[in-house]
């Protein structure tokens, strides 16, 4: 039998006392009489996004050979409140996942496109500039509306991180991947990987530290978001330590990246870059940490907590297209015993999830 639920309590963003009725998979404001009340107050918000996440990898990159290693993964972060996630690359794509009901709805960005040598062994298709536009196709036609170009990485030869495509050919590929209706999610840590990608056009910067602040101010008024992952570039330091003895100008370069990447966060919301939270789980961040990453973006880039919030719901939402809590909509949400946007530690203890109108924990 198809769920027939009352809830009530404050509905985030405008934090207003609602009701609405979750009927089947659906959210309606009519009134439905023989629903059975499952939240009567609290805090509700739409679920949460995670914008940068890699279901199709473990944690420290290595992949994911099977669909039900996959789908524990994406449980992992569906229990902490996470009903969407925009998968930037995996090297495998699990597409029975997206009939499961419960399972998070996962946006596709199809494998890591990068130059050879330019990414983890074995995760990125990898081609020279000249063969960027077929690989741009070939992702454009696995992915959910999303591809993922990899700017830059470290080079064994230079001991430091190097961009290997040619700035044309990255920027004619952005434009191959918008006229085929997709957009274009770009992995950059350099000035230079940040500065090439930007100067393409593409549509989100994954990570940034090596942004400046004009690029930020282009990124603002082409609105280009930003998914800083703050996490992943705190874990710089610790691969620095690792990396200082082969590659001391690597070392050196990461640590002058991650120094002061808050304030870069703060500049770039302060410009009008659209700021959206992702966690890297997959390659050096756990899965299930999309509250960490929301109190670090709150505490380092000084963004406020109904800032974070909407930047990990309501707004990433709206970003990829997914719905919100209007009638007719997926009954995707959370519910906080606590006002989230007061004490945003509130986040790390969901009352309750429900997901496709069922609910989760």
């Amino acid at each position: 039998m198809s769920a027939l639920w009352r809830v009530h309590g404050r509905l985030l963003p405008d934090a207003e006392p609602r009701a609405f009725f979750v009927a089947g998979r659906h959210v309606t404001y009519e009134p439905v009489t023989e629903a059975e009340t499952l939240v009567d107050g609290g805090w509700i918000i739409p679920g949460l996004v995670d914008a940068h996440c890699h279901i199709g990898l473990r944690t420290g990159g290595s992949a994911v050979t099977t669909a039900e290693e996959a789908r524990s993964l994406a449980a992992v972060d569906r229990d902490t409140g996470v009903l969407a996630i925009r998968d930037t690359g995996s090297p495998r794509v699990f597409p029975e996942l997206d009939l499961l009901p419960d399972m998070p709805r996962v946006i596709r960005s199809g494998r890591h496109l990068a130059p050879p040598g330019g990414y983890l062994p074995g995760i990125a298709v990898e081609c020279p500039s000249a063969e960027l536009p077929a690989a741009v196709a070939a992702q454009a036609a696995q992915g959910h509306g999303w591809i993922k170009l990899v700017a830059d990485w470290i080079d064994e030869a230079s001991g430091d991180l190097l961009t290997r495509w040619e700035p044309a050919s990255v920027k004619s590929a952005v434009q191959d991947a918008h006229a085929l209706g997709v957009r274009v999610a770009a992995h950059t840590f350099s000035e230079e990987g940040a500065a090439m990608m930007v100067g393409a056009g593409v549509d989100s910067i994954e990570h940034g530290p090596g942004l400046s602040t004009e690029l930020l101010e282009e990124m603002a008024r082409s609105r280009i978001a930003l998914v800083p992952t703050m996490n992943a570039i705190a874990t710089f330091r610790s691969i620095a330590a690792v990396a200082e003895a082969r590659y001391p100008r690597y070392a050196a370069h990461l640590r002058e990246l991650s120094t002061g990447f808050g304030s870069l966060v703060r500049t770039a919301h302060e410009t009008g870059v659209p700021i959206y939270v992702g966690t890297d789980a997959g390659c050096d961040v756990r899965h299930g940490l999309i509250a960490q990453e929301m109190l670090t973006l709150h505490r380092d880039a000084g963004l406020s907590a109904a800032q974070v919030l909407g930047a990990a719901s309501w707004r990433a939402r709206e970003w990829l297209g997914l719905d919100l809590l209007d009638e007719g909509g997926i009954a995707d949400f959370v519910v906080y015993d606590m006002d989230p946007r007061e004490d945003l530690t509130a986040i790390r203890h969901p009352r309750l999830v429900v997901l496709n109108g069922m609910v989760i924990r």
